[in-house]
């Protein structure tokens, strides 16, 4: 009987250090960034690439950063986007962050550089035959908007990054529509970053990434 107990207790301490080692291992992925960040742009080029009104894609350093961009399927260079705003000699970008660690899960504007911290990988995108300034200034009246953590493309109470271009594309152009993708794992349709990179209804405009260093 004193044998079977130990060899219970061996097991429950052997599963709990595999616990710990595992849990640990996802905690590493999240916080320690992968990859090198890009020099973007300095200050002297910022006006020279971007328009008001332009999206912004980034990959960012992050566990999950992977996770999203592999949700796209024809092109996985980028896991989030922004809309820029330039405004009295700055520039802006607003955007759907899901970043609860700093309470920022909402729609809001950041500095552009702030928005580069964190890219291993940038490209812009411009719509054709569109005024940017419209883009942009729709862009302002969803600030505050908390963000979509169910990422139901039906209910704009609530909105994720592609999500926040979505609804304002179909503000400046009634039949516009982003290309969607079904994910199983959500078991519902959402909009890849590629629905950008790889729409005819945009132009790359700029693209760089840490593997171009």
């Amino acid at each position: 009987m004193t044998i079977k107990i130990h060899n219970i207790k061996y097991y429950v301490l052997a599963g709990i250090i595999i616990f710990l080692i595992l849990i640990t291992g996802v905690i590493i992925c999240i916080i320690i960034p992968r990859g090198k960040p890009v020099e973007i742009l300095n200050s002297d080029m910022l006006f020279s690439v971007v328009q008001d009104g332009d999206i912004i894609c980034r990959l960012g350093d992050r566990f999950w950063s992977q996770l999203f961009k592999d949700v796209s399927v024809t092109d996985r260079r980028f896991s989030h986007m922004g809309i820029v705003r330039v405004m009295d000699s700055k520039i802006i970008v607003i955007h759907a962050e899901g970043d609860t660690g700093h309470g920022r899960d909402f729609v809001n504007e950041i500095g552009f550089d702030e928005f580069l911290k964190i890219a291993r990988a940038v490209g812009i995108y411009r719509i054709k035959e569109t005024d940017g300034s419209i883009i942009s200034n729709l862009a302002v009246n969803y600030l505050g908007i908390p963000f979509d953590w169910q990422f139901d493309m039906y209910d704009e109470t609530k909105l994720y990054c592609t999500e926040l271009l979505s609804v304002i594309l179909k503000q400046a152009h009634a039949d516009f529509e982003l290309d969607t993708i079904y994910v199983k794992e959500l078991g519902k349709n959402i909009i890849p970053l590629d629905a950008i990179s790889n729409s005819q209804h945009f132009t790359e405009i700029y693209f760089i990434s840490s593997a171009d260093r």
